[in-house]
């Protein structure tokens, strides 16, 4: 077999790099004509079932609804035009949007197979009448990349830029975080150690399930999580999402969740858009408060 020259290897290199140079050109280009969300919520998915129009609603008039004094209004004024974008992918949690490969980056990247798509998303980032989309399709989704988390690919310099992020997260992690207070801490130092240190953040934990046993997992689950947030000295402020007035408001209510033909509650672990706004409404102060104090934080009165 004859050995290749030095000038055919040559030739073969910048075959190669003009064949891959469209591919980097229309991934760049996916990004560079994107404008990121001033405020930017991500969660699972409850947000498609139910919360998605209720986290935008709520976040697109805080004004409206947190009665802010002339500081905290000056402060929203300075969020800028307020774009708010929501997106809640199936099955994920803190770990999920950390993890650099395997099973929990799986959740956000691969594409679902039966539905081929994985996510439900809102408001800026999707202004289209299909709520649903697949993660890594379309320039507001570019959240994969080979060796990095969706965290840190999301969030370089020439892509997302929110200037207040909330995520909502809790059942797909309540055993994990239930069984081990080590593995919330875990999940929130890495959580940290990827998210911008300039943006201000709020986590607040998802809204109650419809059974005892499931609302009393994820209870044991938010203690151990709200525990984590403390011990490690995590700037986000944490915003309980079960309090004694959600769980009475949720636990063995068929109002707030789907039935089937029989009147029989058929999914126990999504509120429906009924219970979203009523969990708000009892949130509201909390919620509020975790913003006035973000963003506070992030601008102080000049």
């Amino acid at each position: 077999m004859k050995t290749p020259t030095k000038k055919t290897l040559q030739t073969l290199l910048f075959s190669l790099i003009a064949a891959l140079s469209p591919i980097t050109q229309a991934s760049h280009a996916q990004s560079s004509d994107f404008v990121s969300p001033e405020i930017l919520i991500l969660g699972d998915s409850q947000i498609s079932f139910g919360s998605g129009p209720a986290f935008l609603e709520f976040f697109t008039d805080i004004k409206q609804h947190c009665n802010p004094n002339e500081t905290q209004l000056r402060n929203l004024d300075r969020l800028g035009k307020m774009r708010v974008g929501v997106i809640g992918v199936r099955s994920t949690s803190i770990h999920s949007w950390v993890a650099r490969s395997g099973r929990a980056k799986d959740t956000i990247c691969k594409e679902d197979k039966k539905w081929r798509v994985n996510a439900g998303t809102y408001g800026f980032v999707n202004m289209t009448d299909n709520k649903y989309v697949q993660i890594g399709k379309g320039k507001e989704y570019q959240f994969c990349a080979p060796n990095k988390s969706a965290f840190e690919h999301m969030f370089r310099p020439d892509y997302y830029q929110p200037r207040l992020l909330l995520m909502s997260f809790l059942g797909n992690s309540a055993k994990r975080w239930a069984e081990s207070e080590e593995k919330a801490v875990a999940d929130v130092n890495k959580m940290m150690e990827q998210l911008p240190e300039d943006l201000p953040c709020i986590f607040m934990t998802t809204a109650p399930a419809f059974s005892k046993r499931i609302v009393d997992l994820r209870l044991k689950a938010q203690k151990n999580l709200m525990s984590a947030f403390e011990k490690t000295g995590a700037r986000c402020t944490f915003v309980p999402g079960s309090t004694p007035e959600t769980v009475a408001a949720n636990q063995g209510n068929k109002n707030f969740f789907r039935l089937n033909k029989r009147g029989m509650v058929k999914d126990p672990y999504h509120p429906n858009k009924r219970a979203a706004k009523n969990f708000f409404a009892l949130e509201m102060d909390g919620i509020c408060n975790a913003i006035f104090d973000q963003i506070e934080d992030a601008m102080p009165d000049e």
